[in-house]
């Protein structure tokens, strides 16, 4: 499926951000809002990536943390530190997920040309977490699989737990 889209020469936008000093994309089709770093409730037994839960306009949304996603320290919260709420449909049902980011950087246009696909090696995240890698301007641009990366066992009843607490 993903190659048929890579065929069509059409650029995609991609909502590009910083994490850990690398650039990252994400398809702005999942990319329902950026909201500012804020507080985040804490929910025992969680994995180390879930941050906890925010209260997005009275619904609860699990926050994720990429870094700790991607096996690296959990992100240490600075000025620039956002959350992207992410939605994805899932078995009829939306997902919506909230992910921390060092920075955001961009919606960048990327002509599907420009996209390679993800090495086997080099990168120090999971191969499946990655769809492609878009050149810009001689640099590369991560440009990561969301469903992957978001597909963390528990999410949804995460969600659905925090909910009937509140």
């Amino acid at each position: 499926m993903k190659q048929e889209h890579m065929d069509t020469g059409a650029p995609a936008q991609y909502l590009t951000f910083m994490l850990g000093g690398e650039a990252f994309g994400i398809g702005i089709m999942a990319v329902k809002e950026i909201i500012e770093f804020g507080s985040i409730t804490e929910v025992p037994m969680m994995p180390p990536s879930i941050r906890g839960v925010i209260n997005l306009r009275g619904a609860v949304v699990p926050v994720m943390d990429l870094a700790a996603r991607f096996g690296r320290p959990p992100a240490v919260p600075g000025k620039r530190t956002c959350i992207v709420i992410v939605e994805l449909e899932a078995d009829g049902e939306r997902q919506v997920t909230g992910v921390v980011v060092d920075a955001v950087s961009a919606v960048l246009d990327i002509p599907a040309a420009e996209i390679e696909p993800a090495p086997s090696f080099g990168t120090r995240i999971r191969g499946d977490f990655i769809s492609g890698m878009g050149k810009l301007n001689g640099k590369f641009v991560i440009l990561l699989d969301v469903r992957q990366v978001l597909a963390l066992d528990g999410l949804p009843e995460l969600a659905a737990a925090a909910d009937a607490v509140a």
